[in-house]
């Protein structure tokens, strides 16, 4: 009984997400998305029949059904049910983004389904009595041998609808993405090396495009470096890389004045092991979190400017107590480093505090600082994360949260005007290399079920912003259509700045003109690995073992899958993303060869 009304929870909350999020279910649909949860029906069942308990049965079953309801506005919002990196990322920073959508109608769902939960065991029961006949032993038999059977064709089904994870419920949600054994895990591997040569190379760049940057060696020799590390701001929404409407006017107008990357890339589409990937130039690893990435050697970018003679300081708006951030930082080369809690700030949030605040402190910092030395910087502001909160009315509509979004990254963009200014204030702009970049993308329905940015790789998720301007070299626009990955940011640093780089990065001089495949991966819903080289673009979902190929230089949506046609192409970029992750898995734990 309480087996049968907990796969009858399981439906009505599928239904629900799926009626939600818009997908239909039909034909193979119906096993699809619904074998999971006779799985767990099952389950539970030889449990309780095993145990014999029904107090503790009863028990196991509400906690179950109220975990389930409380997970169906989760997976409506997010397009997924919780996974364990999910609920790892719900912590006290993201307060504001989880009151954001506690309203009235996830409250109904979360209060339908714990209804279904008291409603359907006494429903079950009745049925139960009525059947008490001896003939309804066969039927039992029977039903339970059809249920089996159900299940057993749920991952053929599955092979032949594409579900996006959807298959899974609150419970086998928390199961982890399995990583597919026999791929190699060689440390001494270029995995950037396209398999194709240079014939897959970006056509368009603009003439004298790569004299401009082999031009920047060493550059920026004794002078300060400023790095911005824009919070969850995709390429696509920026004028400086095509989009119509203007949110972020300051960058704009340093892009006139400053090399822009059209092809950048994040590792992966998260805040913290994004850094590492910055700081260290070393890809992250799959399935493995934060503070195993921070016991990784790591011959640090501030480190390193360090080393050269430079003060070093970091200024974050928002917590380094979040997600594994301050283990991150640790011991990485920074005089300084300040967070939130530190800066104190004239408005305080969950996240963080305001932008101004913290551009306040950077430019504090530098005056105290002697005029002899340069300085490495980096500002790390917040503005652009949900639930994308503004001080004060932004140019958009208030009514979408993509026109929220760009109030954000609005207001954000002041803040960078404003420090922009006090370098000016104090005459030292002339001194001070400026390089920002995103460090990742930030998605609104653009692909079924991705909103935010950790969940996908599509291009909203990973394609960022990349620009360095150099005052008095950089004085026109330069468009560079090269493939670079931010693992590249501390080696071009560096390079700018004439300094040698260390030995063990594995990201390259974005100055340099050898071509080099971007590869980057999500492990927190799905397992997504993919790369871009040249125009294509290639997304292996190890989960469902599917694989995804697009022209980004035609299809810049993603909206034409063409690995039907290029079934070469995409096994050699199959082996090519399993055979990085099993490296960079192998080296976190000391199994690489």
């Amino acid at each position: 009984m309480r087996a049968a009304s907990l796969f009858g929870v399981l439906v009505l909350a599928k239904l629900m997400v799926l009626a939600g999020i818009g997908q239909p279910v039909g034909g193979w649909g119906a096993i699809a998305y619904f074998w999971q949860d006779m799985a767990v029906a099952l389950l539970a069942g030889a449990v309780d029949a095993a145990l014999r308990q029904p107090r503790l049965g009863w028990l196991f079953y509400g906690v179950l059904v109220i975990y389930i309801a409380w997970g169906v506005p989760v997976a409506i919002v997010l397009g997924t049910p919780l996974t364990w990196p999910l609920i790892g990322a719900a912590r006290g920073p993201l307060a504001g983004s989880i009151a954001h959508y506690f309203t009235v109608i996830n409250v109904v769902r979360i209060a339908a389904v714990v209804a279904a939960g008291i409603i359907l065991p006494a429903v079950c029961s009745r049925i139960g009595r009525a059947n008490v006949p001896a003939s309804s032993r066969p039927v039992t038999w029977s039903a339970l041998a059809a249920a089996v059977l159900f299940v057993a064709a749920g991952p053929m089904a599955v092979s032949h609808v594409e579900t996006m994870g959807l298959e899974r419920n609150a419970v086998t949600a928390l199961l982890p993405s399995r990583f597919p054994g026999g791929a190699v895990a060689r440390a001494d591997a270029d995995w950037r090396l396209s398999p194709f040569g240079d014939a897959s190379v970006a056509s368009g760049a603009p003439a004298g495009t790569r004299e401009s940057l082999l031009r920047l060696h060493g550059a920026a020799r004794g002078r300060n470096v400023l790095v911005v590390v824009l919070e969850s701001t995709a390429a696509q929404y920026l004028r400086a890389y095509g989009a119509a409407e203007d949110p972020t006017p300051n960058l704009t107008a340093l892009s006139r004045q400053a090399i822009v990357f059209d092809n950048a890339y994040a590792t992966y589409p998260e805040s913290i092991k994004g850094l590492f990937s910055v700081l260290c130039s070393r890809f992250p690893a799959f399935g493995i979190g934060a503070e195993e990435h921070a016991r990784m050697p790591c011959a640090s970018l501030a480190n390193e400017f360090a080393r050269g003679g430079y003060a070093t300081g970091l200024f974050h708006s928002g917590r380094f107590g979040y997600l594994g951030m301050d283990a991150i930082l640790e011991r990485k080369g920074f005089n300084v480093l300040e967070d939130a809690g530190a800066i104190g700030g004239n408005v305080q949030s969950s996240f963080g505090v305001d932008e101004s605040a913290t551009v306040q402190r950077v430019l504090t910092w530098i005056d105290d600082q002697p005029r002899h030395a340069p300085f490495f910087a980096m500002y790390l502001p917040v503005a652009g994360h949900h639930p994308y909160a503004t001080t004060v009315p932004g140019p958009f509509p208030d009514g979408t949260e993509y026109d929220r979004y760009r109030n954000a990254l609005h207001e954000g963009d002041a803040a960078l005007g404003a420090l922009l200014d006090g370098l000016r204030a104090r005459g030292i702009s002339d001194q001070t290399a400026i390089v920002i970049f995103g460090d990742h993308g930030e998605a609104f329905g653009q692909h079924r079920g991705n909103v935010g940015h950790t969940l996908f790789i599509n291009e909203e998720n990973v394609k960022v912003p990349f620009l360095i301007a150099i005052p008095g070299l950089t004085t026109t626009p330069v468009r560079s259509a090269e493939i670079v990955s931010l693992i590249d940011v501390a080696p071009t640093l560096l390079d700018v700045a004439g300094l040698r780089p260390p030995g063990g990065y594995q990201g390259a001089s974005a100055l340099a003109a050898a071509h080099r495949m971007a590869l980057f991966m999500t492990d927190y819903s799905l397992g997504l690995l993919g790369l871009r080289d040249g125009c294509w673009k290639y997304i292996y979902d190890m989960d469902a073992g599917r694989s995804k190929l697009f022209d980004v230089c035609a299809d810049p949506g993603e909206t034409s899958d063409r690995s039907a046609e290029e079934r070469a192409r995409v096994r050699m970029y199959r082996e090519r993303v399993l055979g990085w992750s099993a490296a960079q898995r192998a080296q976190v734990t000391g199994g690489a060869r």
